[in-house]
């Protein structure tokens, strides 16, 4: 009995064995697979092309004597700044633009016709007229050189960016009322078309102070009732906001 019962026990033992091998063995074949993270590709040529749009305060300068602005005269404009760097940290650039612009103008500064319906310009007092403004549109050509401290990896930052900015009235329009006649003049031949002048905008990520002086004047050769000359130029101070 003893003798024939030996090779049944080494039958279930090797069978035992052999489960045990081939189980550690499809458990060892287990492979762990690694994490697949994706790859995220940084442009270290990166351009700053960005949207703007500014609001401003709009002053007149080179005033003939006694005039005033009243109310608050404002000022828009938005466009495009194409950006061109010109180092290898590209924290200097060219920026050149397209834009468009309008301003507005509450002041003393009057334009009438007269009997023959010639212009008349003249500087009067508050008290003699309801109301008066100027207002214009333009298209606007901004170049401007350009530093910031920014990085590909990073789109806030210091900036400086001046320039000169060209600019076309397409559209002018001023109304005078005086109690009683309304004068409304359109597209006044008297206007200088072509405006142009530096600028300047200084700021951290999306706000930024801004400054235009416009250096040829507003009217061309114009000289008012009294004999002064007009030779009053245009000065916008406010905010620019870039937007990427």
């Amino acid at each position: 009995m003893k003798t024939s019962l030996k090779p049944k026990h080494n039958m279930r033992f090797l069978f035992s064995c052999l489960f045990l091998v081939s189980f550690f063995s499809v458990f060892s074949q287990e492979e762990v697979k690694p994490k697949i993270e994706p790859v995220i590709k940084i442009d270290s040529l990166y351009r700053e092309d960005q949207f703007y749009f500014s609001v401003t305060y709009n002053l007149l300068s080179d005033i003939p004597k006694g005039l005033r602005q009243d109310k608050f005269s404002a000022g828009l404009s938005l466009g495009f700044l194409r950006d061109m760097p010109i180092n290898k940290k590209r924290t200097f650039a060219i920026a050149a633009g397209l834009g468009l612009s309008y301003q507005n103008f509450f002041q003393n500064l009057t334009i009438s016709k007269d009997g023959n319906g010639a212009l008349v310009y003249a500087v009067n007092d508050y008290n003699e007229i309801v109301s008066n403004k100027y207002r214009q549109y333009m298209v606007d050509l901004p170049i401007e050189f350009r530093w910031r401290n920014s990085t590909y990896e990073s789109t806030k930052f210091w900036r400086i960016y001046a320039g000169l900015k060209l600019s076309y009235a397409f559209s002018t329009k001023s109304i005078l009322d005086d109690g009683e006649t309304t004068y409304k003049i359109v597209n006044n031949s008297d206007v200088n078309k072509f405006q142009y002048g530096p600028y300047i905008s200084a700021g951290y990520n999306t706000w930024n102070v801004y400054m235009y002086y416009g250096l040829n004047p507003l009217f061309n050769n114009i000289k008012t009732a009294s004999g002064s000359s007009l030779d009053v130029k245009t000065l916008n101070i406010g905010l620019i906001f870039y937007i990427l």
